[in-house]
């Protein structure tokens, strides 16, 4: 389990993100038109897993930006945002915003949070997913990870785009 913390108080995650060289485990979520989105059907294209608790908090709502704006104009190269937040109100925000170089990946009925090592197991938050980025290539293996340690800061978007 990963330790991280929420405004400074202490909470963790039920695992811990997949190692950096192994095949990243399949997942299915959903989309905003309710539509499934898997692994499968990103084969052959580097794959950004921005993960967060809710888009309507300000940092995940930036991180959503940030990457639309810089990661989603990489060739070959998809953002999945992905929440426990319903597709409806992802959809709705990125409808809002002119968001249209992500996609959309609602945990709602899914066990992404759980294989990912990313839902929070203490804390306010238990059932929403840690702040965090996996970065998978071509082949399904992960070639990049990063855990927030503070719920509220922004990931590393450096480390992402010198990983692609």
């Amino acid at each position: 389990m990963a330790n991280v913390t929420l405004q400074g108080n202490p909470i963790t995650t039920v695992g811990d993100l997949p190692q950096v060289g192994s095949q990243a485990p399949a997942f299915t979520l959903a989309q905003g038109d309710l539509s499934d989105l898997t692994l499968q059907d990103l084969a052959g294209k580097r794959v950004v897993l921005n993960i967060f608790p809710s888009v309507d908090t300000p940092t995940c709502a930036t991180s959503v930006r940030t990457f639309n704006e810089q990661v989603a104009a990489l060739e070959n190269t998809v953002v999945v945002c992905v929440s426990a937040d319903l597709p409806f109100a992802m959809a709705r925000f990125c409808g809002a915003e002119g968001i249209a170089n992500v996609k959309l990946g609602s945990t709602f009925r899914s066990s992404f949070g759980d294989d990912y090592g990313v839902a929070f197991a203490t804390g306010p938050l238990i059932g929403l997913l840690s702040r965090a980025v996996v970065v998978i290539d071509e082949t399904g293996k992960v070639i990049y990870t990063e855990q927030v340690a503070e719920t509220a800061d922004e990931p590393n978007y450096d480390g992402v785009a010198a990983a692609l």
